[in-house]
C-alpha cells in the first residue's frame, strides 16, 4: 500500500470512528474496528488488494440496513460519497461498495456467493465478530437495545427463505444464534476464517448447553 493510500485509510478510519462512535447495539466504531484487525489478519499473505479489503472493513456498518428502515442501499451509497469525496478512483469505489452490497447476512436459506476475494475476506472478518463471546455479548446487546426477549420456548426459530423475512425478524435473542450466529461457521470463505471460527463456535455451544440447563433447572 503506498503512502497516499495509507493517508485515505486513516482519514477512513477517523470518518468511520466519528461517525459510528459509541452506541448501544454492538454496531459501533469498536465493532468496526475489530472487523478492521480481523481483515488485516485474514488477509495478509493472501494476495489481495488490502486498500480494497481495509476500507470495506472500515465502512461495512457505515449506514447498516438495520437502522435505515431496512434501505440495503444506504450502506454503499455513503461509503461510495465517503470514497468520492477522497478522490479514490472509481474502480475500487465500485469495489468496496459492492462488497458492502453483497457482505451481509440475508437468511439462513438464502444463498449469498462474494464475488471476490477481498470481498470474501472481509465477509469473514465481519462474521468472526458475530460469534464466539463477543457475538454473544453483541446479539444481546442489540436484542436488549431492540425490546427483544431474551428468550421464549413458544416461540421457534425460523429459517429463513428470503432476506425480507430475515430482515423483518423480531423473534427472541436466543433464536438468532440458530437462525444464524451457528451457521456462519459452515459459511466461512477463507482458511483463516474457518480456522479462527471454529474455536469460537465451540464457545457458544458450550453457552447454549449452560443457557439450557439453566432454564430448565438442570443446573
Amino acid at each position: 500500500m503506498n503512502k497516499e493510500q495509507k493517508e485515505i485509510i486513516r482519514r477512513t478510519a477517523a470518518y468511520a470512528r466519528k461517525t459510528l462512535g459509541r452506541e448501544a447495539t454492538g454496531h459501533d466504531w469498536l465493532h468496526v474496528e475489530r472487523v478492521w484487525a480481523n481483515a488485516r489478519m485474514l488477509g495478509k499473505g493472501s494476495g489481495a488488494d488490502m486498500f480494497v479489503v481495509e476500507l470495506a472493513a472500515l465502512l461495512h456498518d457505515i449506514a447498516d440496513w438495520k437502522f435505515h428502515g431496512g434501505d440495503a442501499s444506504a450502506g454503499p451509497k455513503k461509503a461510495a460519497a465517503w470514497l468520492r469525496s477522497l478522490k479514490v478512483d472509481e474502480a475500487t469505489v465500485a469495489h468496496v461498495a459492492s462488497i458492502i452490497a453483497e457482505s451481509s447476512f440475508k437468511g439462513a436459506r438464502v444463498r449469498n456467493r462474494i464475488a471476490t476475494l477481498e470481498g470474501r475476506i472481509m465477509q469473514d472478518a465481519d462474521r468472526l465478530d458475530a460469534i464466539g463471546a463477543i457475538g454473544i455479548a453483541r446479539a444481546f446487546a442489540y436484542g436488549g437495545a431492540k425490546g427483544r426477549d431474551i428468550y421464549d420456548p413458544a416461540v421457534k426459530p425460523v429459517l429463513h427463505k428470503s432476506a425480507k423475512a430475515y430482515s423483518g425478524s423480531a423473534g427472541p435473542t436466543l433464536n438468532h444464534f440458530h437462525e444464524k450466529l451457528l451457521l456462519l461457521k459452515g459459511l466461512m470463505n477463507t482458511p483463516g476464517g474457518r480456522r479462527a471460527a471454529a474455536g469460537r463456535h465451540r464457545f457458544m455451544t458450550a453457552f447454549l448447553r449452560q443457557f439450557g440447563a439453566e432454564v430448565t433447572g438442570r443446573k
